[in-house]
């Protein structure tokens, strides 16, 4: 019986020094020794602090960055990614900093940048435990799974199918300015916060194009979903530590909550719409309907396996509802903003379109010829990415360029800086010139990767052509009606909750163009 009891107490010993050794690995022996192994390759940055490395200064930076708004100007990187900055300004740019016990280098050389983007079964998207909560779909799945979903759902991004969702797109931005006919005030000029007409006309435009439906049933998965991208953002900002999402802190049983709401409500859609399709009754037109459609046929071709299962199918629908409302209305509210200052621009701008629409609406072909109006959305994206970076890992040891680079390092592409960087745009770089742009994006970058607002490679945006066009045919029809700049009121105070957005909203005097 003793010895039962020795050996029984020694196994305990034993499985009790392996956690401490696992535990004390994680938090400083790997740590030390993948810092040893940057610095050696030319890195600077901070050294390892146990558990939290630089988690505390960037919490504590990015509070106060939001504290108050800055002097209107373009140079925002101070602001949005106030550590990042700092990191830069101290130890240069080749530099690396400390996400907890993970050491993260910066990309600020676009060859590397070029050559990470372009190889994405290799540098792949660090995983979350808690943004599955959030969404995932094309955004978050790796290697053969993401060529899959890549495959069903490129269907629905088709040239000819984007030109169907033109009426979506059309009768929202008519709702929204039909509302601000009515605070207009009859002398034909009133201050409007255009900030929350802009999120319910781009989630009303998504419901339409994505799901058939108006903004009013989509209204609650949009209300969650905003909820849950702030509290996922704040758990970002703190120490990944494992199993901790399984606490039933205050913050993980309301992320669950929601999670499971915005399941079932937009389940709830989807089994709708797969009732009226088998009974002849569903158009196909829609991004559900394309991607029901898509997938059915690819089962019917070559098996269930290489299909998507519903749960897929509604975890790509929740990516729609997210990404075809945050891209779109953080493009549309830097614009009005950045018009609203550099009026010149706006007069060219509506010039543009009255010659090609006239007062008509705005077309699909017509759309495309629109020159000018897209030079200054290239210009804002540049100046004002709704992204601030992009991230990737390295799983096992890897060479990029010179570099050898061992597993368990993260790469920053930090796109924000890369479009403010005054050695690869100029001295100009924090100056609103839509001419950068005039002879293309290419020709604007001189053929470096140093332009991405929607990423790049096998993993660009799926969206970005529908963001375009829904962008450019409300730009263009209010500056049918309106003509704008900026109120009094108004505070310049950038920030990043997913996307890039004033933290005081977008006041903006409307006037009313005479017909």
């Amino acid at each position: 019986m003793e010895t039962l009891q020795n050996s029984v107490a020694v196994f305990f010993a034993v499985v009790l020094l392996v956690y401490a050794w696992k535990i004390l690995n994680w938090v400083w022996f790997k740590p030390k020794k993948l810092e040893k192994c940057l610095r050696k390759q030319g890195f600077t940055g901070n050294s390892y602090r146990l558990l939290f490395g630089d988690l505390r200064d960037l919490e504590m930076m990015t509070k106060e960055a939001k504290l108050k708004p800055i002097k209107f100007s373009n140079d925002i990187v101070p602001r949005v990614m106030s550590f990042f900055h700092k990191t830069i300004e101290n130890y240069g740019q080749n530099a690396f900093l400390w996400f907890g016990p993970r050491p993260q280098i910066l990309i600020m050389d676009p060859d590397i940048a070029r050559e990470v983007l372009s190889k994405s079964y290799v540098f792949q998207k660090p995983p979350h435990p808690m943004a599955k909560l959030l969404v995932q779909g094309l955004l978050s799945y790796e290697t053969d799974k993401w060529a899959k979903h890549r495959k069903l759902i490129n269907p629905a991004f088709h040239t000819e199918k984007l030109k169907n969702m033109l009426p979506a797109f059309y009768l929202s931005c008519g709702d929204m300015l039909n509302k601000w006919e009515k605070i207009v005030s009859s002398e034909g000029s009133s201050e409007v916060d255009v900030w929350p007409f802009l999120r319910t006309l781009t989630g009303d435009a998504i419901s339409r194009a994505a799901f058939g439906s108006n903004y009013e049933e989509g209204r609650k998965i949009f209300e969650l979903q905003t909820e849950q991208a702030v509290l996922l953002m704040q758990g970002r900002n703190s120490v990944d530590i494992p199993g901790w999402r399984y606490f039933p802190t205050k913050t993980n049983k309301r992320m669950r909550k929601i999670a499971k709401e915005v399941e079932s409500s937009v389940m709830s859609i989807i089994q709708k719409r797969i009732k009226a399709m088998e009974a002849g009754e569903a158009s196909s037109d829609d991004l559900l309907g394309i991607l029901l459609e898509s997938n059915f046929t690819e089962i019917q071709q070559h098996g269930s396996k290489f299909g998507m299962s519903l749960k897929e199918v509604m975890e790509e629908c929740k990516l729609f509802y997210l990404g075809g409302q945050d891209t779109t209305t953080s493009l549309l509210v830097w614009t009005l903003i950045l018009l609203s200052k550099h009026l010149d621009w706006q007069t060219r701008a509506r010039e543009e379109v009255l010659q090609v629409f006239g007062s008509g609406e705005p077309n699909f072909d017509k759309l495309n010829r629109l020159k000018i109006v897209t030079m200054i959305f290239h210009e804002v994206l540049r100046l004002y990415s709704p992204v601030s970076l992009i991230i990737r890992m390295i799983y096992k040891e890897t060479t990029i360029g010179k570099l050898l680079l061992p597993a368990g390092v993260q790469l920053i592409m930090p796109t924000l800086l890369l479009h403010h960087d005054s050695k690869i745009w100029g001295d100009d770089a924090k100056e609103f010139k839509p001419e950068r742009f005039s002879e293309g994006v290419s020709k604007a970058t001189n053929g470096q990767l140093s332009y991405f607002p929607f990423g790049w490679g096998p993993r660009i945006c799926i969206g970005q052509s529908f963001a375009m066009l829904e962008v450019k045919m409300t730009l263009s029809m209010i500056l049918q009606k309106y003509s704008f700049e900026i109120s009094p009121s108004y505070a310049h105070a950038p920030y990043s909750v997913l996307t890039l957005q004033p933290q005081y909203g977008a006041q903006l005097i409307l006037r009313k163009l005479k017909p």
